[in-house]
């Protein structure tokens, strides 16, 4: 193939500040484009007069509570004669914009789920797919109707106006067939397989197409046959197809190439997980200059490539050429080597176009490269690496060890360093002993605890040899062990706090409120009950009855009746009584008023645990799960709430549905509400344990379903996770992050 014939880089664009996830090319102004992304804007850019390679950003767009992952053009008529852009969202929405406002000028809502692609056709009508397995039509601000019938999320839809048809294709692997709102046939096999691959994949490819009447065959774009290679982009490549054969593969400098589109001059636009567009073209006029090609060359050979998310295969230093590899050419565009050079592996693409080898990144992670299993911290390595907090709320302390050190000397350096009071010298000394038991590099203890807050850390590997949900040091909520099947777990608490706070707050309730003695008698037994584990009598439906009224205590008061409440709902009695029935309906409806974004973020909490700890009974896990649109949704909210504590109750409860979906490929539509929240989560969450459980919630979602998989996948989570891949501190992060990337 010619070099005249090859793309190069036009320009890239510094356009958002999260993935760029969706681009279209714009009715007006003439070659312009409209790119959308994880930041939740939507952008238009026009060509710069001035610079034939440049493009300017000319209108801003904000109206998505959420990212926004798709959009389409509405074509001009005589009310908006520049045409309209519709944007799709993870707030279950579509955005309708003007170039003459920054706002919507309306808003679709009706979608259930995160609406995933958009497809415009004649007289302004629109439609739209869905996660909530459905595809909408649109006119105007209504909706025509529902198409009903797919079993997985809707991931690509066409509107074929000529023929009066459209078409939707679904993560269940069949593409359906619509007229005037009815189903006309529904289509599978590999050929549809293969066509729901090309429509829905995440990773963009620039084909020679031409539609067909979409009658029996359904043959929609020439070359399909040869398609050899779609996947989900985490290979980084624009892949471009002439005549059912790929003609040329572009590298670029990012995790994930989400989308592409065709500008009216046939220059190809590209968005990717770095948040940069980038523009090829095919013509020598608009090429880059060699400065900037230079720059992109430079900025391709400095990405790290981990051969376990790219087509390298495994990789053995030992038995790799050296750099007298490059001198053979290459035998096609795009062909990948990897060299030795020293102790890396570095990787080359071979360029057509430019008749070389263009470096394309360093490897890590080959399967000679081990992983340390000591811990960085401050530029040494270490045994151990504990992180202990001092104080609720604030800053964990970082106290390194070895196995060789003196436990007493080093938890007196640790103290002096941190200027904490001698007096904690045995605690802390006590505390290294105890969990370095055997000066062994395995498996610590499972019942390490902190020498100042008394709570629990995590060990990797540390888990209890029976199933089910270890104890949560500071929520009361239990961590999953995937295949366990089992949920939520608290410590005991003591009953003397707890009365001894509620007594204080009983003197300033509202008199209507106010609990009597005996009534304060009534809570007192109750919590000594449900936090004796070994006990045998049972609480009394008095005792609940009144735990259930003094939980509508006015706000400010509430929260140690909703601490009791919290252990309370672990036994099965209580569980039983205050989840099952109407009475379920009502706790769970008090719990969401209470969660609400104008709620006090101490009650958003202990609602949070609350719901946590109702995964332990029977009745808990039916009332969540009849419930679980709303609660999830409900909770989603709360992300942007800064509080770890919130965070941390939220993970655990996306967590305790995530083991409860775990195996039921029946339930695509709640796994991709858990999907959903998770990964919005993950946007704004910092506390590490918090970001840990929602990885451990993210890889029981879509252990062993495809279906969950590809719906990550389209969300981008391989990108956004990426980052957690390398955190040592604490280790059980990167460790998680890993298995997820691996699972995916």
């Amino acid at each position: 193939m010619s070099g005249s014939n090859s793309y190069r880089l036009r320009c890239s664009l510094a356009a958002h500040e999260m993935d760029v996830r969706g681009l279209a090319a714009a009715a007006f102004p003439h070659g312009a484009f409209v790119s959308v992304s994880r930041d939740r804007t939507a952008r238009v850019w026009v060509p710069n007069p001035s610079e034939n390679q440049v493009f300017t950003e000319m209108h801003c767009m904000n109206g998505h509570s959420n990212f926004v992952s798709c959009v389409c053009i509405i074509a001009p008529n005589e009310t908006y004669p520049r045409g309209l852009i519709a944007t799709g969202g993870h707030d279950n929405n579509i955005c309708v914009f003007s170039l003459d406002r920054p706002d919507p000028l309306f808003t679709l809502k009706g979608h259930k789920n995160t609406v995933c692609t958009l497809s415009s056709g004649k007289f302004g009508t629109m439609l739209s797919g869905s996660w909530d397995t459905t595809a909408k039509v649109w006119l105007g601000e209504k909706c025509l109707m529902t198409l009903q019938g797919h079993t997985a999320a809707v991931w690509a839809v066409v509107i074929l106006p000529e023929q009066g048809l459209m078409l939707s294709g679904s993560a269940d692997k069949t593409i359906k067939l619509w007229k005037a709102g009815r189903c006309e046939n529904t289509y599978t096999g590999i050929l549809v397989q293969l066509i729901l691959l090309m429509l829905s994949t995440t990773k963009q490819c620039l084909f020679d197409a031409e539609y067909r009447q979409c009658g029996a065959c359904l043959d929609c774009v020439r070359g399909l046959a040869v398609i050899n290679e779609v996947d989900t982009g985490e290979d980084r490549t624009l892949r471009v197809w002439r005549k059912g054969e790929c003609s040329q593969t572009i590298r670029l400098p990012a995790q994930s190439v989400w989308c592409c589109c065709i500008l009216p001059d046939g220059d190809i636009a590209v968005g990717a997980s770095d948040g940069v567009i980038r523009v090829f073209t095919e013509c020598q006029e608009r090429v880059a200059s060699a400065q900037d090609l230079q720059a992109f060359e430079d900025e391709l050979s400095k990405a790290i490539i981990d051969p376990k998310t790219g087509d390298l295969g495994d990789i053995k230093i030992e038995d790799l050429p050296g750099r007298e590899h490059l001198d053979e050419p290459g035998n096609r565009d795009g062909q990948t080597r990897l060299i030795k050079e020293g102790s890396n592996v570095e990787a080359y693409q071979w360029s057509v176009s430019d008749g070389r080898w263009v470096k394309i990144g360093d490897v890590v992670g080959g399967s000679s490269q081990q992983n340390s299993k000591r811990v960085m911290y401050e530029g040494k390595e270490y045994d151990f690496v504990f992180s202990i907090d001092v104080n609720e709320g604030g800053p964990g302390l970082k106290l390194p060890y070895n196995v060789t050190d003196d436990p007493w000397l080093t938890a007196h350096n640790f103290l002096e360093k941190n200027d904490l009071s001698p007096m904690f010298l045995d605690q802390v000394a006590n505390f290294i002993i105890e969990n370095t038991k055997g000066h062994t590099l395995g498996p610590a203890p499972g019942s390490a605890t902190d020498p100042f807050t008394g709570a629990g850390r995590y060990i990797p590997g540390s888990g209890s040899d029976s199933q089910g949900f270890g104890a949560d040091p500071f929520t009361g909520a239990g961590r999953y062990i995937p295949e366990s099947g089992s949920t939520g777990a608290v410590p005991s608490g003591r009953a003397d706090p707890f009365t001894g706070k509620l007594r204080e707050l009983n003197s300033t309730a509202p008199a209507d409120r106010k609990l009597s003695d005996a009534a304060l008698d009534c809570l007192e037994k109750l919590l000594l009950l449900v936090t004796d584990v070994k006990g045998q009598e049972q609480p009394t439906a008095e005792q609940i009855s009144v735990l259930w009224r003094t939980s509508h205590w006015p706000e400010d008061i509430v929260f140690p009746v909703l601490d009791i409440l919290r252990l309370a709902v672990r036994h099965p009695e209580v569980n039983a009584q205050l989840c099952g029935g109407t009475e379920g309906a009502s706790l769970c409806n008090h719990l969401l008023g209470l969660m609400s974004s104008e709620g006090r973020p101490a009650n958003q909490m202990l609602a949070l645990r609350i719901l946590c700890n109702c995964f332990s009974g029977s009745h808990g896990r039916a009332l969540l799960l009849g419930h679980r649109d709303t609660v999830l949704s409900r909770a989603g909210d709360l992300c942007v709430v800064s509080n770890k504590n919130i965070h941390v109750a939220l993970a655990t409860l996306v967590l305790n549905y995530a083991g409860r979906l775990y195996g039921q490929l029946t339930e695509i539509e709640a796994k991709a509400q858990c999907l959903s929240v998770a990964s919005t989560a993950l946007e704004v969450v910092q506390d590490k344990e918090a970001i840990f459980r929602l990885l451990v919630a993210l890889g029981t979602t879509v252990a062993g379903d495809s279906t969950a998989k590809d719906l990550a996948r389209s969300l981008g989570v391989n990108s956004q996770i990426s980052k957690y891949a390398r955190v040592s501190d604490p280790a059980k992060v990167g460790e998680c992050c890993r298995l997820v990337l691996d699972e995916l």
